[in-house]
């Protein structure tokens, strides 16, 4: 094992698990709410509230890179790490937000199974997240996220081509259309996150 002259700054790695569980939390509020399909309004609150817990442990990983001389992995991928995480929450609340805006009744077995990737991929980017410091058994985590996006990619293409096949009402298609496209952009960032935590690895070997 390799003597660092400097060690690394814990505070780091507990940032990045605060952001790690917070998307894993997110993620399962959504997969939650388009299961049991009530109290929407309290469930969208409830994703918002998370959301901005997102931004507040982002800024605070923001002023850590400006105040520390010591950083864990390059401050470039670290910022980078931060963005991908926040791009996923972001994306969530906007899927939250677009099922009441829509009116939607009732979701899809496609919606609910997407939403439950997107669950399990915020799961195993947490996983991996918490692992960071000791960089042990991170790989599995990562291989996982891209094999559920991969899932994602055929099941949502699948779930589109029906909506045409069973000639619904226009304006149904044009909403689902929009929201298999929205959880499937979720699924990509979260995939995204995992390729730069793969880059972080990658540079401290």
């Amino acid at each position: 094992m390799a003597f660092r002259l400097i060690p690394k700054d814990i505070k780091f790695f507990d940032l990045f698990t605060a952001d790690g569980d917070n998307l894993a939390e997110v993620a399962a509020k959504l997969s939650d709410m388009v299961d049991k399909f009530d109290r929407l309004d309290e469930r969208v609150a409830e994703i918002q509230a998370l959301e901005k817990k997102g931004d507040e442990i982002d800024e605070a990983l923001v002023r850590r890179l400006e105040d520390a001389f010591v950083t864990p992995f390059d401050r470039e991928d670290i910022h980078e790490l931060s963005v991908r995480l926040d791009d996923v929450v972001d994306v969530i609340q906007a899927i939250a937000e677009t099922l009441v805006i829509y009116d939607v009744k009732t979701p899809t077995e496609e919606c609910k199974r997407l939403a439950r990737i997107l669950a399990e991929s915020s799961d195993e980017l947490a996983a991996a997240l918490r692992k960071l410091e000791s960089m042990k058994n991170i790989n599995g985590h990562l291989e996982k996220v891209h094999q559920l996006e991969h899932e994602a990619d055929g099941l949502s293409r699948a779930a589109v081509a029906r909506l045409f096949r069973e000639e619904l009402n226009p304006l149904e298609v044009i909403k689902w259309r929009d929201l298999y496209r929205e959880l499937e952009n979720a699924i990509d960032a979260a995939e995204d996150a995992a390729e730069a935590i793969e880059r972080m690895i990658h540079k401290s070997n």
